[in-house]
Formats: structure tokens, C-alpha cells, sequence
């Protein structure tokens, strides 16, 4: 069982470090990193290299993290004896995928924020509560036009909707909840940047064409 584990996480840690906006920077000549805020992310990219490659790196990295966890509820299932709670399986590939989005070992681990990463794990885990929190990213961008501040805002909503899904017994498995905790304050302390950048005035808004 212990093996099984460690295998998800290095599986789920090598499907996030695949650095999607880095590439896409490499293929248009660009070093995203050099670019922009330098974040390999999906909104860096967007501002740098245009819709086309800001959308195609998003859907790639919201892949990674769905990818981690349906392989990990796969693998859990052809095992000699399945788990009873393959839940936790697919909840470390979770993690591990968005830590290797986050600390890429290919690009000295400095990597994205894990905030589309994030999103696609937590359609492979719960997809019932991922239509909310978009939507609340998607109210929030459009009533201030800062990315980082539907994120964070996002981010913090996740706990509150997974725990009011528990209650009302729209999920199953406490897990799920400290999961999506873990998931809130890391991609919190990631934008810790942006949140000194919104103090000072600082922080680039998209403003409508």
C-alpha cells in the first residue's frame, strides 16, 4: 500500500511539473519568464502571448490536475485488494499535482500559482462544487476585472462550498473538505505577491476591449 502511494504522488507531482506555459513561450520565441510578471501561468501567458496560447495553457494545466486525479482513482480500483476509501489516493495526486504545477523541479521550482491546476483536480474529485466556485471567480473578475482578485476570492470560497456540500450531503468524506482547505491556503500564500501589489495600487486589471 505504501509503494501504491508513493507511485500516485511521483505520478501526480510528474504530471503537474509539465510546465505548459513555458513551452508555449519557447514555441512563439518568447522566455515567459522573462516576461510579463514572469509566472509561467495561464494569465501570463494571456497577457504575453495572447487568448490563443493564455487558453490553450489553461485548459492543459486544468488537464494535469484532472488527469492526476481520475488515474489515481483508476489505479486504486485494479488494485489486488482495493482500498475502501480511494478518495485519499486521488486527493495525493491531487496535492502532489498542483505541488508540481506550483515547484516544477524543471524550472528550478518556480513554477505557476495552481489556480487552474487546482480547478481541474477538483473536477476529478468533486465535480458538483466546481460549477459554484466558478462561477464566483467569474462574478468577481467581472465586477473588478482582477484576475488574482476572483482567485484569491475563489480560493477562500472553496472550503465554505465543500463544507456546505458535505452538510447537505451533496458530497461524501471529510477529506474532501480538509482537501479543499489545503488547496485554499496554498493557493492563498501564492498570490501573496499579488496581495501587495492590490495594497500599493499596483496590480495590472484587464480592462475590457
Amino acid at each position: 500500500m505504501w509503494f501504491f502511494a508513493l507511485a500516485i504522488c511521483g505520478l501526480g507531482y510528474l504530471f503537474g511539473s509539465f510546465p505548459a506555459g513555458y513551452f508555449a513561450g519557447r514555441v512563439t520565441g518568447v522566455d515567459i519568464r522573462s516576461a510579463g510578471s514572469g509566472n509561467i501561468g495561464a494569465t501570463n501567458v494571456l497577457r504575453v502571448l495572447g487568448k490563443k496560447w493564455g487558453y490553450t495553457v489553461f485548459f492543459v494545466d486544468a488537464f494535469k490536475g484532472f488527469a492526476a486525479v481520475r488515474l489515481a482513482f483508476f489505479l486504486a480500483g485494479r488494485m489486488p485488494e482495493p482500498p475502501p476509501h480511494p478518495e485519499y489516493f486521488a486527493i495525493l495526486a491531487a496535492v502532489m499535482c498542483i505541488a508540481g504545477h506550483t515547484f516544477p523541479i524543471w524550472l528550478r521550482f518556480k513554477g505557476g500559482k495552481g489556480v487552474a491546476t487546482s480547478a481541474g483536480a477538483l473536477f476529478g474529485l468533486m465535480p458538483l462544487a466546481v460549477p459554484f466556485i466558478i462561477l464566483i471567480w467569474i462574478v468577481i473578475f467581472e465586477t473588478t476585472r482582477y484576475v488574482s482578485v476572483a482567485s484569491i476570492v475563489a480560493a477562500a470560497s472553496l472550503p465554505i462550498v465543500v463544507g456546505l456540500f458535505l452538510r447537505w450531503r451533496f458530497l461524501d468524506g471529510i477529506s474532501l473538505f480538509y482537501f479543499s482547505a489545503v488547496i485554499s491556503i496554498l493557493v492563498l500564500w501564492r498570490h501573496r505577491s499579488n496581495f501587495s501589489r492590490l495594497l500599493k495600487g499596483t496590480e495590472q486589471r484587464f480592462t475590457r476591449k
